[in-house]
């Protein structure tokens, strides 16, 4: 097992080349934290504890980075930990805080409000994974570098001792950041093992910080892939989440891909290296898959579609005489999209979004320049509340090196959202409906409810979009019209 001897740093001295870059970053970078931590880190102090903040916040302060933006973190401004029990951390915190929750009082952690800032105090301790169990088992401690240990990476194993501002970095995370290299506080076979999900993060941490693996934790990673079977598919669902909100997660999605780890939680992605076409070149599908997923804007609605808008080809990839064909990828690939995300459980509302953004992301390509009214009616009434989304994932889907064709489909695009915005100031596309309603229907008409007025609807919704607005005169007559065809 690889463990550094402890040391301790000073922030406010410049004994060190570590030591010095602290004093340039932490006293601008933290003072809002250290002054909000005052009063809690003296109560404790006074109580003969000890007090360090730990996490995200040291990290990016060192790092000069604004915390959480780029590594996916909590919704926890401030993360602490101490020796103190957790009966004693409440009390203490209680004195202080404006409010308190105790959720988290059994895993050693307690939860606050204070200054307008949500901070959370945690009893150190050290988690793992029984071999096959989906949750870790909890044990408290009273030293720091053991509960460091216990952190999934070195950049993150660092404290800062309040109220005194020692910086307690045993593992080497500070030149771990200089050289921009992630590696874990143990063997990475111990931290894999004491939590798989670590396996995902380092994708993030890879992504996010601009990191490079050390060779051990790469191996690591292919050789123990198979244990992350034991961590809930709503933790997996969540950290790839985090790691699709980051600016830039191609490097992450890469390492997945080429660590073998997506082929535990998402083989579709894997499946998309497919060979070249042999009759003409033909793009890289996962190449070009991670290089949409990088271009649209980085939300979760358009991140997964760009993951999963192609997933389809490779079931339906065939090589003819004019090369090779994808025919109905957007259908198949729907329909894959959506039994991925079910499995990941990803709630049903984003489950058909996303699968619907799929289905529709080849439309734009069936249309040529000169649309009619109804054509673009059709596009955007499919398209529904999904319409930009799905405008900003077709121009995103071009990667094509050939200039002339990629500034052909650029025009395009540009001429469908034009025709767009000039029907929506005429029709109000975002609300299209019949200009007759079921109840005017059924009145004009002297039916009841039932499927015939469901028809009638789908009659003069297709005059709706083939025509625009004829006028509610003009429908009823046709309506009459329809009627006696139906019942001659």
């Amino acid at each position: 097992m690889r463990q550094a001897a402890p040391r301790h740093v000073e922030a406010n001295v410049d004994s060190s080349p570590g030591a010095s870059t602290l004093a340039c970053v932490l006293p601008e970078r933290l003072r809002p934290v250290i002054e909000l931590t005052r009063p809690l880190a003296d109560r404790f102090a006074a109580k003969g504890h000890k007090l360090y903040l730990v996490g995200g916040t040291v990290r990016d302060a060192i790092a000069g980075r604004p915390g959480g933006i780029t590594s996916g973190e909590s919704e926890v401004d401030i993360d602490l930990t101490t020796d103190a029990v957790p009966e004693e951390i409440q009390r203490l915190v209680e004195e202080i805080a404006r409010t308190v929750w105790t959720q988290g009082k059994r895993f050693g952690t307690i939860g606050a409000l204070v200054a307008g800032r949500r901070l959370e105090v945690t009893t150190h301790r050290r988690d793992a994974y029984e071999h096959e169990s989906r949750k870790p088992a909890v044990e408290f401690g009273k030293d720091i570098v053991a509960d460091l240990a216990r952190r999934d990476f070195t950049v993150n194993a660092m404290a800062l001792s309040l109220p005194d501002l020692t910086l307690v970095d045993p593992y080497g995370g500070l030149e771990d950041l200089a050289q921009r290299r992630l590696r874990t506080p143990l063997d990475p076979v111990t931290s894999f093992s004491d939590d798989p999900l670590r396996m995902m993060r380092a994708a993030r941490f890879l992504a996010g910080y601009g990191l490079d693996p050390d060779s051990a934790l790469t191996e690591a990673v292919g050789d123990m892939r198979e244990r992350l079977a034991i961590v809930s598919a709503e933790r997996v669902r969540d950290e790839l989440d985090k790691l699709l909100s980051l600016p830039k997660p191609s490097p992450g999605l890469w390492f997945l891909v080429r660590s073998g780890l997506a082929g535990e939680f998402l083989p579709e992605l894997p499946s998309l290296a497919l060979e070249q076409d042999p009759v003409h070149r033909h793009k890289d599908v996962l190449a070009h898959t991670i290089a949409v997923v990088e271009k649209v804007s980085p939300e979760r609605i358009l991140r997964l579609a760009a993951l999963f808008h192609d997933v389809g080809k490779p079931k339906t990839r065939s090589v003819g005489p004019e090369g090779v064909s994808f025919r109905h990828h957007d259908v198949v690939g729907a329909r894959m999209a959506r039994e991925r995300l079910r499995a990941l459980r990803y709630p049903t509302e984003v489950v058909d979004e996303v699968s619907r953004l799929v289905e529709l992301h080849l439309r734009f390509h069936t249309y040529k320049m000169g649309w009619t009214d109804s054509a673009v009616r059709r596009y955007a009434i499919d398209a529904g509340p999904l319409l930009d989304k799905l405008n900003e994932l077709t121009r995103c889907d071009c990667t094509t090196r050939n200039a002339a064709r990629a500034k052909e489909l650029a025009a395009n695009m540009d001429e469908l959202e034009r025709r767009l915005a000039e029907l929506r100031e005429k029709e109000a596309l975002d609300s299209l409906r019949p200009e007759l309603d079921g109840n005017a229907i059924m009145e004009a008409l002297s039916i009841p409810p039932g499927p015939e007025v469901g028809r009638a609807v789908e009659f003069l919704m297709g005059i709706r979009l083939e025509e625009g607005i004829i006028g509610q005169d003009a429908a009823l007559s046709r309506l009459h019209s329809w009627w006696k065809e139906q019942h001659p």
